[in-house]
């Protein structure tokens, strides 16, 4: 079975909302789109490549989905590695529309969202990878189909916004794999999901 990989971008206080620019997305009045682009440096620039580095298929909610259609597509074939990937690799999507997946190798997940990921983790070899996508992310952590979390955490408190994690995700454990800390202060983690949460007194662990 092949893992299921969430990578993302967060603030201290756990919001992913536009990352990358002002117009990503404003929704709920969010002003503070593009809070990333300060700390971009040579060190993240290497872990978004690692990343992109295996093989992989993309698992994408439906306005992510939209904001990536609307920009990697234009870019020219050759001059940039990501928009290579992003453009030949599968892409599935969450949508209730889909009849307008125009991007290229783009496929809706029919039915049950929770049974049409479990299938597909199932089938293949390459990881799934979430990028952005928040609303799917959360069904995925609520539903315990998340092996790995690839987070890049950055320095700042955002105080609004949509986040990675609600009350719905279930409690699972996860060993830290790898990690780094840019000069910028983000750190860049890599947690892979290690069994249920384990709970215990400090006195049990003097008796140890």
């Amino acid at each position: 079975m092949r893992t299921l990989t969430v990578a993302a971008f967060i603030s201290l206080d756990g919001v992913m909302q536009a990352p990358g620019g002002p117009q990503e997305d404003q929704s709920g009045g969010f002003h503070f789109g593009g809070w990333i682009v300060p700390y971009a440096d040579e060190i993240t620039g290497q872990a978004i490549q690692e990343l992109f580095s295996q093989p992989f298929e993309l698992l994408l909610g439906r306005r992510t989905y939209d904001i990536f259609a609307a920009y990697w597509p234009h870019i020219q074939a050759g001059s940039n590695v990501i928009a290579d990937l992003f453009n030949n690799v599968p892409k599935h999507v969450a949508t209730h529309r889909p009849d307008s997946l125009d991007w290229q190798n783009s496929q809706a997940l029919q039915g049950n969202l929770v049974d049409a990921i479990s299938a597909l983790k199932s089938q293949g070899d390459s990881q799934l990878l979430t990028q952005g996508s928040g609303d799917l992310v959360r069904q995925l952590l609520a539903a315990g189909l998340v092996d790995e979390l690839r987070l890049m955490t950055f320095p700042v408190l955002l105080g609004h916004g949509k986040r990675l994690f609600d009350d719905n995700a279930q409690a699972s454990a996860f060993t830290l794999a790898h990690s780094i800390t840019t000069p910028g202060g983000v750190l860049v983690a890599r947690y892979v999901r290690s069994g249920e949460v384990r709970t215990g007194t400090f006195e049990d662990a003097k008796r140890e």
